[in-house]
């Protein structure tokens, strides 16, 4: 963390709390402010990963699931990382300037990817690192003057979704559903009208209700391997590509995709207990039997919390529960886009 991001936690009366992640106080306040407030948010529970190389386009395109040549120094876009059979790795939001491109993913897992992605750059002329983030970091800005001040800085007006602004030394991407995530150098010019601005400071985790909201889940460790992207809603939202080339898994993704409906999708639930991302799902659909798995998940009152969850379609009309003894029903709750399904 730079020392202008210090000052404006310490003046926020944040503190360094689990797993090494900032907190702020009063977590509720946060979540509103991110809903329907100014809210300012250090995302430290990102990192990024930097590709660069004249073979940089070409490698990512035959590793990634999305078309990487759609990725302009313009236009960002969510993408996906699998195995060989269509579990996901990861998942990221992928931007490019002039020939660098750079892929923000969950910190818990980003090392390893980078690792992986590098056990196949082979004979290709890709350099795979992890940026530290001691020179730079990543935020979200969501409210009215926040993305004012934003569009100020970059002369621009409502941007298009995944639209990507570059300045000397920031980078801002308007996100769908609304708010800006932001790449700063610690000497970005817009980094001090951001730290003064009246915004409720948010942490990473408070921050998640945005993408919630929206309908976009980050693959995070616990949930590695355990779904195809259609699963997680992954080619609504642009993050896969049926018209390019090989990839990893993609034999099973377009399989998934052209011969059958599939059996489960990502929903947004309401929940009266919490649960841990990971954690398994049950219906008296069909009994003696997990039907899905909780895949993110944000307090948003007092044993109240709102979640995305894989689960199989069929299991809503029956009850999805927290438990196999089915004591904690979800409450379903709409999505801002329509799957196939509906």
């Amino acid at each position: 963390m730079n020392k202008p991001w210090q000052v404006w936690v310490e003046k926020n009366q944040g503190d360094v709390g689990t797993e090494n992640r900032v907190e702020f106080p009063d977590f509720f306040r946060q979540v509103a402010a991110v809903r329907d407030g100014n809210a300012l948010a250090m995302l430290d529970g990102f990192s990024i990963i930097q590709l660069d190389g004249e073979d940089a386009e070409t490698f990512l395109q035959g590793q990634l699931s999305g078309d990487i040549r759609a990725v302009t120094d313009g236009m960002a876009s969510f993408s996906t990382y699998s195995t060989a059979k269509g579990r996901m790795l990861a998942s990221f939001l992928i931007w490019k300037q002039q020939a660098t491109y750079y892929l923000m993913v969950s910190s818990e897992i980003c090392q390893a990817i980078a690792k992986r992605l590098s056990m196949f750059v082979m004979r290709s002329k890709v350099k795979v690192q992890v940026l530290d983030a001691e020179h730079f970091s990543i935020a979200g800005a969501r409210g009215r003057q926040l993305q004012a001040d934003i569009e100020q800085f970059f002369a621009v007006a409502s941007p298009a979704p995944l639209t990507v602004l570059h300045g000397a030394a920031e980078t801002a991407i308007a996100l769908p559903e609304g708010g800006y995530l932001l790449k700063l150098a610690a000497h970005s010019a817009l980094l001090p009208t951001l730290l003064a601005a009246e915004a409720t400071a948010v942490s990473s985790a408070a921050w998640r209700i945005r993408d919630i909201d929206a309908g976009i889940v980050w693959v995070e460790q616990a949930t590695q391997e355990q779904f195809v992207p259609q699963m997680a809603n992954m080619e609504l939202i642009g993050a896969v590509s049926f018209k390019k080339g090989c990839y990893p898994g993609q034999e099973i993704v377009a399989r998934t995709q052209y011969l059958g409906k599939l059996k489960r999708r990502l929903f947004k639930a309401r929940l009266s207990a919490f649960a841990a991302v990971g954690s398994k799902l049950f219906s008296p659909e069909v009994p003696e039997q997990s039907i899905g798995m909780v895949a993110a998940i944000c307090p948003v009152a007092e044993d109240a919390y709102e979640a995305l969850v894989v689960v199989q379609t069929v299991c809503w009309e029956k009850g999805v529960y927290l438990e196999p003894e089915y004591l904690t029903r979800l409450e379903r709750l709409s999505l801002p886009y329509v799957t196939q399904d509906e």
